[in-house]
């Protein structure tokens, strides 16, 4: 089954704000956990969801980011402000990009490029990602008990390098950020590849989420895909993975080898022309642009 990321999911999880840019509020006996750190400038929509579906005296104890995009981390730092108490957890790698000047001009250069969209939400407010510090580091193998549901870290690299994915076991519900893609098109049915840093770590990071037999993925944008077609979305991902890197060697070799006629060419037949990818396009292009350096490499 599809589901649109939204509202309730089951007993254990509910979904905050827009399907886009969801937040995964799992709740155990015990403790709760928003998974995906969010969209900076839907931060006060965030922050109101939680409090509507935990309830004043029901607090949020854990916000898990799972690598460091954005669009991906962005409402973490309101959040921690807002909520006394909160930990917020990310990979090891996160920590530095978050101190970095250049890095957080980039990330709220992108996120104001979308102000137009969400702009009734974000108000006046100072919603800008600001430097901020990791209340936990994380890796493979760490584990997190809410109370009869217990969140284990997976690293995932290949989309970025601190990519992480989150399994509940108990559920079967497997968090993975962008690390195995996301589904593309109207009905979620293709498949948008989302290798940054390492094409071959990206595959390796599939295999080892396949080797998890999700009963449901949770993506990072849009999506929620249960039973058979979580498991089918991997094969998929897996198989798009290898025919992505002969689309872009072929857009390569076509421009003569010159990397900003092919990215130029690649961006206007496969994203503008078709249509099916929802991403913003200077994000998309930001990514493209990795994808297509990082294969000439290999190429080379």
């Amino acid at each position: 089954m599809k589901l649109l990321a939204k509202g309730r999911i089951n007993n254990h999880m509910h979904v905050a704000t827009d399907c886009m840019y969801p937040g995964f509020i799992v709740s155990g006996k015990s403790k709760n956990a928003m998974i995906e750190g969010g969209f900076n400038l839907l931060s006060p929509f965030y922050l109101s969801q939680i409090r509507e579906i935990l309830g004043e005296s029901s607090p949020l104890d854990y916000l898990f980011i799972t690598h460091s995009h954005y669009d991906h981390l962005g409402a973490a730092g309101y959040l921690k402000r807002h909520i006394p108490g909160l930990k917020v957890a990310a990979h090891e790698r996160v920590v530095p990009l978050l101190k970095k000047e250049s890095v957080l001009a980039m990330m709220n250069r992108l996120s104001e490029i979308q102000r137009g969209l969400f702009g009734s939400i974000a108000g006046t407010e100072d919603l800008a990602i600001r430097p901020m510090e990791m209340d936990i580091t994380v890796k493979e193998g760490d584990e997190f008990d809410l109370g009869g549901l217990h969140v284990r870290v997976h690293e995932v690299p290949g989309h970025t390098r601190d990519s992480l994915a989150y399994f509940i076991p108990e559920i079967g519900a497997l968090f993975p950020g962008e690390a195995a893609g996301v589904p593309e098109g109207r009905e979620g049915d293709g498949t948008q590849v989302e290798f940054l840093s390492s094409y071959d770590d990206y595959l390796a990071s599939i295999d080892r989420m396949m080797a998890l037999e999700p009963a449901m993925i949770c993506f990072g944008h849009g999506w929620i895909f249960t039973g058979e077609d979580a498991a089918g979305f991997l094969r998929k991902s897996r198989e798009a993975t290898f025919a992505y890197r002969e689309l872009i060697e072929r857009y390569i070799r076509d421009a003569g080898g010159e990397l900003d006629r092919a990215i130029e060419t690649m961006a206007r037949k496969e994203y503008d022309e078709k249509g099916t990818i929802y991403q913003e396009r200077t994000a998309y292009l930001t990514n493209l642009t990795a994808q297509v350096k990082h294969i000439a490499g290999l190429m080379n």
